[in-house]
């Protein structure tokens, strides 16, 4: 790959990329210093503020095929000021495919400009299946830490709808992870990959970890099982026990932990969202409305009580009729909850769309006729 490619005709960040191949045979360096520096100036240069560059399909290749190289498992703890994690150098290179590939992915299914060289970002998705076959195997990696950084790499470059065949197989190896995996957070990253690839997820559904349980209810898959459906409400009942599963950020700490896949939030509103949609009936989800309202604030109204509230009220609220028992028990509950009445105009435009007032004290009215 190096000696076969015109560096000098291609091109980084900062002009002619002749000075990549020295980078490259640098990451294969005895001295875990030199290999960090190497990676770290190849990021600034052919992934630039997550730009693609003509030497980019070329360095990512030359990753891809080195990742077996035993040198590659050398520990260090950064090759940027921005990414201090201790690792060995092959989970690094991992993640750096998988940036490389996030990248790529930008726009595709719009086809909008992503900004990027002409040809540039259709040669970086051309070697995604290539890549794809290197990365694969280190699903399986003795470290946990490969294992994870293969797993995210792999799930980003399966966005490519190209390689959506893969999924099944891959799928199969991830099945052969859990079944040899005893790490909470591996197994339940593993389950909402799988389940987000639309495969099967309900052998996982008796698991004796309920947090295991919870992540393979989730699956898009479950949808209409109605046991995945009662395993959300169980979960439900203990809110804080879920937020006690893994280390999530939130938002007065978004440094704390790694998000899961695939939630686009806090696994405790991603299981809100899937009861709310896969019930119809506001009072077979009231016991887990009424547990989620300690944890409810002012901030948090758009991922639990404005939905609920919503799920409560689908027609809004009509001053004329009566509020349901189900209907007024979640009421109450809210308005004996100071945190969610605070700086009102955060949480105004949810109680205009089911028509009711945003004021404590006019609800606490209508509760009382």
């Amino acid at each position: 790959m190096i000696e076969g490619t015109s560096w000098a005709a291609l091109e980084h960040a900062y002009g002619p990329a002749q000075d990549t191949p020295l980078r490259l045979v640098q990451l294969l360096d005895e001295d875990p210093d030199v290999q960090a520096r190497a990676l770290g100036l190849l990021d600034m240069s052919v992934l630039h503020q997550e730009s693609l560059y003509s030497a980019t399909p070329p360095v990512a290749l030359y990753i891809a095929a080195v990742l077996n190289d035993p040198r590659t498992l050398t520990p260090h703890e950064d090759y940027s000021a921005w990414d201090d994690r201790p690792r060995p150098l092959r989970a690094a290179l991992l993640d750096w495919l998988g940036q490389v590939a996030e990248s790529a992915a930008y726009r595709e299914t719009t086809g909008e400009d992503d900004g990027n060289a002409p040809g540039v970002t259709a040669a970086v998705r051309a070697a995604r299946g290539e890549i794809l076959d290197a990365v694969a195997p280190h699903l399986l990696a003795p470290d946990h830490i490969v294992r994870a950084a293969a797993l995210n790499c792999t799930r980003t470059l399966l966005q490519d709808p190209e390689l959506a065949s893969r999924m099944t197989g891959i799928t199969q190896t991830l099945r052969s992870l859990l079944i040899q995996s005893t790490d909470r957070r591996e197994r339940a990253a593993t389950i909402l990959t799988i389940g987000a690839w639309g495969q099967d997820t309900t052998d996982w559904l008796t698991d004796p970890d309920p947090a295991i349980r919870a992540c393979a209810a989730l699956s898009p898959a479950c949808e209409t099982n109605p046991r995945a459906t009662q395993t959300i409400l169980d979960a439900l009942l203990d809110p804080v026990a879920i937020d006690s599963w893994f280390l999530e950020p939130t938002p007065t700490d978004p440094w704390a932990g790694d998000p899961l896949p695939h939630l686009g939030g806090r696994l405790r509103h991603a299981l809100l969202a899937a009861a709310i949609d896969r019930t119809d009936d506001f009072e077979e989800l009231l016991p887990a409305a009424l547990a989620s309202v300690p944890l409810s604030s002012n901030l948090t109204i758009d991922k639990d009580w404005g939905p609920l509230l919503t799920a409560a009220f689908p027609s809004g609220h009509d001053q004329g009729v009566k509020l349901t028992t189900a209907q007024r028990r979640y009421l109450q509950a809210l308005t004996d909850h100071d945190a969610c009445w605070r700086y009102t105009h955060l949480i105004t435009p949810w109680l205009d769309n089911v028509n009711l007032p945003a004021d404590r004290a006019r609800i606490k009215a209508i509760l009382a006729r």
